[in-house]
C-alpha cells in the first residue's frame, strides 16, 4: 500500500508540470473585485502575479464599490471576470439593485471561490460598548448604496437577534471603502466585511477598535431568522482575522468569498484556462494574500447556489473531482436560470412602468413564475 501511494504522489508530481504546460491564457487579463485593501482584492491581485509568473498573462485588476459598478465592465465587454463577493448570487435572481429594467437575472457562471478560515459577519467598534448582536439595537450601521450583497448581509445579521432596519440608524455610504471609513471617523457604529479584509485590521488597530459578535450555531432560532434573509450562509468557526486565531475560534456565518465568476457568454476555452492556471497554480498564489489559501481545489464547493461554467467544469474534470451528482445540481441550477430568464422576457413584453412600480410588477413575476417550475422564490 505504501509503495502504491509513493507511486502514485510521484504520478502527480510529475503530471504537474505537464498540466501547468497545457493551461492557455490570453497575454492581458482585465478582472473586477471590491475596493483596493479589500481582501477580495488583494487575493484577485495574488492570483494574477501567479499568471504573470507561471503563464505571463497581465492581470489587470479594476476595483469597484459597489456590485453593479463589479458586473458593469463584465456585461459590457470590457472585463473577463470578476471577484465578487454574493452580489454575485443577487444578480442571478435578478432582486434588489438588479430588479431594473438595465438588469434584471443575469446569466452568470461560477468559477472558483474561497472558503478559508476567515468569517463574513458585522464588525462592530469596540467602543460602542456591543458584545453581542442583540447590542446593536438603536446603534449605527453601515450600508453601500448600489451594493445589495452588503446590505442584506447586515440585515441577515442583524436578523440572528431578531433586529430589523426600524431597530437601528442606518447610514448610507458611497463604497464599501468609504463605509470603513465611516467606522474610523466615528460615523457609524458596526459595517459588514471578511474577518480578514484590510478595512477590519485597519479599524481594529485604530484607536476605536474592532471587533466581531459570535452568531452562535447553537441558537437555531436566531440562525433559521438569519437563513431567512441570507440562505447562501452556513455557521461557521472562524480561526483567522480579527479576534479570531485557532486557539480562540469565533462562531460567525459565512460563504465563499470572493467568487470568481464570468458571464455565461465568456468562450469555454478562456473560462478553462482561468481556471485550470488557478488549480494547477494554487502553491504559487495561496500564500499571497489572506484568504487565497481558501482556493483550494479540495474546499470548492460543487452544490452551491449559482451553476458553474463549463470552461471551468472541463477543468474539474479533467483534476477528476467533478461528479455525476455535481452535474446533476449544476443541470438543476441552470434551469433555475432559465425560468428566470424567461420570466423576465415575458416580464418586460407587458411593458410595465418605470419606477417602484417596476420593482414590485417584476418581484411579483418573478416569484409566481418560480412557484410554478416548483421552486423557491426565497425573495418575495
Amino acid at each position: 500500500m505504501l509503495t502504491r501511494n509513493l507511486l502514485a504522489a510521484a504520478a502527480l508530481a510529475l503530471a504537474v508540470p505537464a498540466l501547468a504546460q497545457e493551461v492557455k491564457l490570453p497575454p492581458t487579463l482585465t478582472m473586477t473585485a471590491y475596493d483596493t485593501g479589500s481582501s477580495g482584492f488583494n487575493i484577485a491581485v495574488a492570483v494574477g502575479k501567479a499568471f504573470k509568473d507561471k503563464q505571463g498573462t497581465d492581470l489587470r485588476v479594476l476595483p469597484a464599490g459597489n456590485d453593479v459598478a463589479r458586473l458593469a465592465p463584465l456585461k459590457g465587454g470590457r472585463a473577463q471576470a470578476s471577484a465578487m463577493g454574493i452580489g454575485v448570487y443577487f444578480a442571478q435572481e435578478g432582486v434588489f439593485e438588479f430588479a431594473v429594467r438595465d438588469w434584471g437575472p443575469q446569466p452568470l457562471r461560477l468559477m472558483l471561490a474561497s472558503s478559508d478560515c476567515n468569517a463574513i459577519s458585522l464588525g462592530v467598534a469596540k467602543d460602542s460598548g456591543v458584545k453581542d448582536i442583540k447590542d446593536l439595537k438603536g446603534k449605527r450601521i453601515g450600508l453601500v448604496v448600489g451594493s445589495p450583497a452588503l446590505n442584506q448581509n447586515a440585515f441577515a445579521v442583524l436578523a440572528f437577534a431578531n433586529l430589523g432596519r426600524n431597530d437601528v440608524k442606518l447610514v448610507e455610504f458611497s463604497s464599501f471603502g468609504a463605509m470603513w471609513k465611516g467606522i474610523l471617523n466615528n460615523e457609524v457604529d458596526a459595517a459588514i466585511a471578511s474577518t480578514i479584509s484590510g478595512q477590519a485590521k485597519e479599524a481594529e488597530a485604530s484607536p476605536r477598535g474592532l471587533h466581531y459578535p459570535p452568531v452562535p450555531a447553537a441558537d437555531k432560532a436566531g440562525w433559521a431568522r438569519l437563513s431567512k434573509i441570507g440562505p447562501y450562509f452556513a455557521p461557521h468557526k472562524a480561526t483567522c482575522g480579527v479576534g479570531a486565531s485557532a486557539q480562540n475560534p469565533i462562531e460567525l456565518p459565512n460563504y465563499p468569498y470572493p467568487i470568481f465568476m464570468a458571464y455565461a457568454s465568456q468562450p469555454a476555452e478562456l473560462v478553462h484556462g482561468i481556471a485550470k492556471s488557478m488549480i494547477v497554480n494554487y502553491p504559487a498564489y495561496k500564500d499571497g494574500a489572506p484568504g487565497a489559501a481558501g482556493l483550494e481545489l479540495a474546499r470548492q464547493n460543487f452544490t452551491w447556489v449559482l451553476p458553474y461554467h463549463d470552461g471551468a467544469i472541463r477543468a474539474f474534470k479533467e483534476a477528476g473531482v467533478w461528479k455525476p451528482e455535481h452535474e446533476a445540481h449544476n443541470q438543476a441550477a441552470l434551469r433555475r436560470q432559465a425560468i428566470l430568464a424567461g420570466a423576465w422576457d415575458t416580464f418586460l413584453k407587458t411593458n410595465p412602468a418605470e419606477g417602484e412600480g417596476f420593482r414590485k410588477g417584476w418581484t411579483a413575476a418573478r416569484a409566481d413564475a418560480l412557484k410554478k417550475a416548483g421552486l423557491d422564490p426565497i425573495f418575495e
